[in-house]
Parts: C-alpha cells; structure tokens; sequence
C-alpha cells in the first residue's frame, strides 16, 4: 500500500525527484515508462463516458500519458505553477503559448531579443494570421510603457535573453501588460525555475525548452508551458489535444530522469561559467564580457532582484570578428561548437552565422550581436580544465594576427 505524502511543502530538491510521482500496481520505485499509444476500457459505456468527460480514464497518448503526467507534475511542482503541459519541443511550447491565446485582431507587444525562431513567429507568423506584432528593446521601460498605453493581447519576452543576456524587469513589464489587457508569457530557459520564477514577479505563463538544463546532457527534445490551472485547461490544452505537439512518452522519462540531477547541475555550472567570464574579462582578445552577476552588466543590480545566480551562460566578443572567432572556435579541443546549451558539456555558438542568422544583420546590430560574439554554455567540466582550453584557444586564435604585426 503506498504511503501518503507528508503533510508540509517538498523543499526544490525532493521536488525534482519526487515531484509527480505516481506508482503503478506493480509498485515500482523509478518511474514507469508507458510506451503505449491507446488505453483500453472495460466497457463500450466507460469509453463514451471517458469521451464526454464524465470519467476520468486516459484516452491516446496524444491527449495524456501517465508519463507525461508525472513529468507535468514535477516542472509544476519546482515552479510553483497551478498546471503545465508538456510539448514535443520548446518551440512548441512557444507556439502553443502563443497561438492557443491568440486570434485574428489581437495585438502582440514582444522584446526585441528573443530565440531566432522566436522572432520569427513573432515578426513573420502571426502577421499571418492578422494578429499585430510590435517589437521594444527589453530593458527600455519607456518603450514597454509606450507600447503598452494601447489594448494589447499577449506580451512575450525572455530574460536572461539569448544570447547577449540582457535582463527584462519582470514586476514593471507584468504591471504594464495587466493594465493593458495582456497576458505576460516568459521564455525562462536561461534562468530555469532553479534561479527565476517569473511568476513571483507577475508573469501569467513560463515556457521551457525541456531539451536545455531539464534534460541537460544532450538527448531528448522537449518543452513546457505553465500557468494558472483555468488558462492551462480551457485555453491551452484543448490546441494542444487537437494540433498535437505531444512528447513521447520516452522522452518525458528522459527528462524526469533528468530533473533529478537539476539542483546539482545548475548550481555547479553557474560558478563555472562565473568564473570563465572573470577569466574572459582579463584577456586581451575580449573585447566585452557579458555574465549577468559580474560588476560590469549593466543590468547587474536588476539580475541580481530577479534571479538568485548568474545563470551558466557566458557571452563574449572577440576582437576581429568573424574570422577570429572561428579561429578560436576551431581551436577549441575541450568545448564542442554546437547550437545547443545548458548540457553537461560546455559548448560554444557564433550567433551570427547560427542561431540568429535568418534575423537579418540589421536586427542583429540592433541586438548588439556582431560578427565577433560568441555564446558559450558552461558545463560541468572541472573548471580549470575549461579555462585552460580557453585560453590555449585564444592564444591561437591570436598567432595570425601576432604574425602578422611581425
């Protein structure tokens, strides 16, 4: 017989491994993996009453899993959330936030620096389907109270943003966007309810990409919505039921597997990504570091109210542009170059020729992304052993120019 759960509130660490848990017959202590596509009934009338409503039973894997409910409870749980569902990806998570809420003739109000797909729903989509998009710079509040002194629908914004981690403050954009008539819907994959909950600060809906820190060693895709329980059950989860961006059931236990080690992972990678931009900030090739909590920010104090770490990603310019970067990226013999953050591994991106490519180098100049930027996401390796490729890489990246000046 299984125990009852103690009668007091599971502290950030028991929730990311028992957050969620429901227990088979069979009693088993990790989670079960239902890989089943359809349910069964014990009766043609339980079937109609499980399509009606009147009984609760799952239905098709598309609509509810038990795996896929435990993961739902478990992201709930750490982020203080009345509901969540779970998506094939983050952008579908994105998309589903996005398009479950919205219709023809409503007003979106959107920061400037969001994920390259992002921006693309928000610039090319749903201009698409007659919604009006309007885009501001993040941390300008003048902008935000501009575009929001008119009815708006939805806002949506990221913070830390990717990749040049500037910070939006969540409280004065909430205010704005509730006497507006929107809804605030916040990317919080840098920051991971582990370091922000944007919904203490006024937030309505917290999206994921579940691939980044939640599974955080590189092996499944997945994403998240969170939000009030009557939002989640009548607005989002009947697009997403019949538009099916369902994750599978392997992948969601993938990723509850995963948040058992979050509490462990997130804080270790982020005094190693504190410590790389320190490292950066010394070296002659840098020609500006970007880390949330280091002095130089310019929205350290801001960072600091609305998160409780720096966060492990480290932004950086090289001197030279391109070509330096890509000598440096190639020398690179520890950090992999890839698209992807938040893993175990660290990794590096050049922005400009990758994930913010099809914004245009107009936008990107407006971003304060160059041809010299490079975002690294900061593992869990031993920090000096980062350094030290770091370092090697720079000073390779360096020779041609050193030559050069002979």
């Amino acid at each position: 017989m299984a125990k009852s759960p103690p009668n007091r509130p599971f502290r950030p660490a028991t929730q990311l491994v028992r957050g969620g848990l429901m227990r088979s017959g069979f009693d088993e202590t990790g989670e079960a993996l239902f890989l089943t596509s359809g349910f069964v009934y014990d009766s043609a009338a339980q079937a109609e009453a499980t399509f009606a409503g009147t009984e609760q039973h799952y239905q098709y894997s598309r609509f509810g899993n038990p795996t896929v409910a435990m993961l739902e409870g478990r992201i709930a749980a750490l982020e203080g959330a009345e509901a969540c569902r779970v998506t094939a990806t983050g952008m579908a998570a994105v998309h589903a936030a996005l398009l479950s809420h919205l219709k023809t003739g409503d007003r979106v109000v959107a920061s400037r620096a969001l994920f390259g797909s992002c921006h693309w729903i928000v610039s090319t989509l749903l201009p698409r389907y007659g919604i009006a998009t309007e885009f501001v710079d993040g941390a300008d509040l003048d902008q935000w109270a501009a575009a929001l002194s008119r009815p708006a629908s939805l806002v949506l914004l990221e913070t830390p943003s990717n990749p040049m981690l500037e910070i939006v403050d969540l409280r004065a954009v909430s205010e704005l966007a509730h006497r507006a008539g929107a809804i605030v819907v916040v990317d919080n994959v840098f920051a991971t309810p582990l370091l922000q909950k944007p919904m203490q600060f006024g937030a309505d809906v917290v999206v994921y990409s579940a691939t980044k820190h939640f599974d955080g060693q590189g092996r499944v895709l997945g994403g998240a919505v969170l939000g009030p329980k009557k939002w989640v059950e009548d607005t989002l989860q009947p697009f997403i039921r019949n538009t099916g961006p369902s994750i599978s059931a392997f992948n969601a236990w993938v990723i509850l597997k995963g948040l058992e080690t979050l509490h462990l992972r997130v804080p270790a990678m982020c005094r190693n990504a504190a410590a790389v931009a320190d490292m950066l900030a010394e070296r002659a090739e840098i020609a500006r570091v970007l880390y949330p909590f280091r002095a130089d920010h310019p929205q350290q104090k801001l960072a600091q109210a609305q998160m409780s770490a720096g966060g492990t990603l480290v932004t950086f310019d090289l001197k030279g542009g391109k070509e330096a970067c890509f000598r440096f990226m190639d020398a690179l013999r520890l950090i992999d170059i890839s698209n992807n953050l938040g893993d175990s591994k660290s990794l590096a991106t050049h922005p400009a020729t990758t994930t913010h490519m099809r914004v245009g180098a107009e936008e990107r100049a407006r971003l304060g992304i160059t041809d010299g930027t490079v975002r690294l996401s900061v593992g869990l390796e031993d920090v000096e052993d980062i350094i030290d490729d770091l370092a090697e890489a720079l000073d390779a990246a360096a020779a041609p120019a050193a030559r050069a000046a002979e």
